[in-house]
């Protein structure tokens, strides 16, 4: 049984009590966590450990879980700067989006699956609703697992109201969905899993969200859907059903805590509360909500009435990278703004976000989000021997405040190393980035679209 022993390092644990050993240890057996403690390990410990990593002048922490993103956006980040969200969609989104193909899909996947890695992120849940042709969400798929990211594969749909080539039918997404669900949910040890995911409430039948909220149930898995990410959209809703975005998932009796609610900027007091009584989880996009000048959603109060709250990148069109360490800074400097209360967030406040938050995101709130025995060994290693943060005094502030994806050492998913040393272990990365752009150049190409 490989064994790998991390030790000396600054341990945030990120339990239930936020345990912080000043210098201490984690033990991994295959792809678990065995052991997690404070000092240095017994010597029968050492002696039989298979790989021992020195984690001096590091934090060691659990993998944080990017709860949202569009990994296809990979390939247009920075065609449409300084655009409100639906102005957004019709000028860079729609024009490229309609035009990729599974070979694009595959590999704008890879290159932003390499990103979330370098910044921290070992659980990446993809809102993957680019479905142009057969085979584009099992290419997503397949880079996911062939890069050993722990991925949950949410799947887009709209059927009404949407860009024609990107709208499908109910028949449609309902056998898509159960292929999708069959053929990849629970491959590779567990860490591919799949869920639905309603794009917007504009574009959502109430048929259609009934009917996969039926598989939702039956599969025990989650359900994923941008909601209150701007006032237009909400206004719309209003004109159109007579309610609020959180107010109609409620009507339709699907707010529960399966339910991954995407940004949630403009909720009301009723919806918030709504949302506590369901036990769903809010997903921050902190960075992308200010690219788009949609606004700050109320996080410190969700976080004081007990909802759970997980933070997300957005996709990299909208932000333009998927930097976790990026968002953990945002997050907080965001929250402060917005409530002009410099004590709005506090550094671990977030990095639970991040971690703990995330795991009720990814419906894994048992196996990932804290360094504690018999969880999921996906840890990640934070380089504080840095002028940008030394001397540390607290290693929660250093790495929200100070740190950048520059100082992500280590990445381990389920018990494999993927980044060791700040390099690909088994990637090699020269070759996804030359990859990256042919496929991306070959498909604005074909897109007839001119930067």
């Amino acid at each position: 049984m490989a064994t790998t022993l991390i030790e000396n390092g600054t341990i945030l644990t990120v339990d239930d009590s936020n345990t912080v050993y000043k210098s201490g240890y984690v033990l991994v057996e295959d792809d678990h966590i065995v052991k997690v403690g404070q000092g240095d390990a017994d010597e029968r410990t050492r002696d039989e450990a298979s790989k021992i990593i020195d984690a001096s002048l590091m934090a060691v922490m659990p993998g944080m879980v990017n709860a949202h993103t569009h990994l296809f956006q990979s390939f247009l980040r920075g065609l449409a700067d300084d655009k409100p969200l639906l102005k957004w969609l019709e000028t860079a989104i729609w024009p490229v989006a309609k035009s990729m193909d599974s070979g694009n899909a595959g590999m704008a996947a890879r290159l932003g699956i390499l990103e979330n890695i370098r910044g921290g992120a070992t659980s990446v849940i993809d809102h993957q609703y680019i479905h142009t042709e057969p085979g584009v969400d099992d290419a997503v798929f397949a880079a996911a697992e062939d890069l050993g990211i722990r991925f949950r594969h949410a799947y887009g749909w709209a059927d009404m109201n949407y860009h024609p080539t990107l709208q499908l039918t109910a028949d449609y997404i309902i056998s898509e969905l159960e292929r999708l669900y069959h053929g990849w949910h629970g491959k590779a040890n567990g860490r591919l899993t799949f869920e639905p995911a309603p794009l917007i409430p504009w574009g959502c039948s109430n048929e259609t969200m009934l009917k996969t909220w039926e598989l939702v149930k039956a599969w025990k898995v989650g359900n994923h859907i941008h909601v209150a990410e701007t006032r237009e959209e909400i206004e719309m809703n209003l004109k159109d059903r007579g309610n609020r975005h959180i107010e109609w998932l409620d009507s339709l009796g699907i707010l529960g805590p399966e339910m991954q609610l995407v940004h949630s900027v403009w909720l009301e007091d009723n919806e918030l509360e709504l949302v506590k009584k369901s036990g769903a989880t809010v997903v921050h996009c902190p960075v992308s909500n200010m690219y788009l000048a949609s606004g700050a959603a109320r996080i410190p109060e969700m976080k004081d009435l007990g909802i759970h709250v997980a933070l997300a990148t957005d996709g990299p069109g909208s932000n333009n990278n998927q930097d976790m360490m990026e968002t953990l800074k945002t997050t907080a400097l965001l929250a402060k703004l917005s409530t002009l209360n410099a004590m709005a967030l506090l550094p671990m406040d977030v990095i639970r976000f991040a971690c703990r938050g995330g795991s009720h995101a990814f419906g894994q709130p048992q196996a990932i989000g804290s360094l504690e025995v018999g969880k999921k060994a996906d840890i990640v290693l934070i380089d504080l021997d840095s002028p940008f943060a030394m001397p540390v005094h607290h290693a929660d502030s250093a790495i929200v405040y100070n740190l950048g994806s520059a100082s992500v050492d280590t990445v381990m998913v389920d018990g494999r190393i993927l980044l060791e040393k700040k390099e690909f272990t088994d990637i090699d990365e020269e070759k996804v980035l030359s990859d990256a752009r042919q496929s991306c150049s070959e498909l604005f190409r074909r897109a007839g679209v001119a930067v």
